[in-house]
């Protein structure tokens, strides 16, 4: 298990940074915030962290619905000896379905929320396609809250098949150490961002990044699983 969890760790630590780093809407929206409303930098770092935990918190929601079956089949006695080989051929398996159903949204350019930054320094979120025109009525103000809300319903999917392996194993350290490191790194890369923004500095072009988000993160499922089964990990 030790050396499963380390590649799970890994797994969560990627997930994580590419989550954030390939959705400019993780940072974009609390640095035009605080440059509109004249925010402290306290203040930027409050909200941000306010929302991440949000977003970090639905995730984690959803990734126990995951532990759930993965503890039930735990307790399956006839499942002992193949229940870790089965966690990492589920976990090989999700990765291609997701990472198909990622690329299937690209390719059909599928409608994804998306923030305005007007010159007055309003904000808004409306859902459009990639080269699409947007109507003023389809666009709705954002203020801080409104901000939770919106990170509160966008989780990060990943995270089901991750705390499903240390439930299958019955490792409940295992999914503790996972939702910590998931919650830091998530936490940590919003901040990283939004300190750059707020500085007024940018080295990083993620916006073309953004659509590939699915299919990265089906990507890096795939590989965690497949080292598992083909590779010993």
């Amino acid at each position: 298990m030790h050396t499963e969890l380390q590649v799970l760790l890994t797994a969560a630590v990627t997930i994580a940074c590419l989550h954030t780093f390939s959705g400019p809407d993780h940072y974009i929206p609390f640095i035009a915030l605080s440059k509109a409303r004249n925010w402290s930098f306290g203040k930027t770092l409050w909200w941000t962290i306010i929302c991440g935990c949000g977003h970090v918190w639905s995730s984690i929601l959803l990734g126990l619905g995951g532990a759930a079956i993965g503890w039930s089949l735990s307790k399956v006695e006839w499942l002992e000896e193949v229940r870790g080989g089965l966690a990492g051929w589920m976990l090989l398996g999700f990765g291609i379905v997701y990472g198909i159903w990622g690329m299937m949204n690209v390719y059909k350019n599928k409608t994804h929320k998306h923030f305005d930054i007007e010159q007055e320094g309003d904000i808004y979120v409306y859902e459009h396609q990639h080269g699409s025109a947007v109507r003023s009525n389809e666009r709705h103000k954002v203020t801080p809250w409104v901000m939770f809300i919106i990170f509160l319903l966008g989780p990060c999917e990943p995270m089901i098949p991750l705390l499903y392996f240390p439930a299958a194993r019955n490792s409940l350290s295992g999914m503790l150490l996972m939702i910590c490191v998931y919650t830091f790194v998530t936490l940590a890369t919003m901040i990283f961002m939004v300190v750059l923004g707020f500085y007024g500095i940018s080295i990083f072009k993620t916006s073309q990044l953004e659509k590939y988000m699915h299919p990265l993160g089906g990507l890096t499922i795939f590989i965690c699983g497949a080292g598992m089964v083909f590779m010993g990990w």
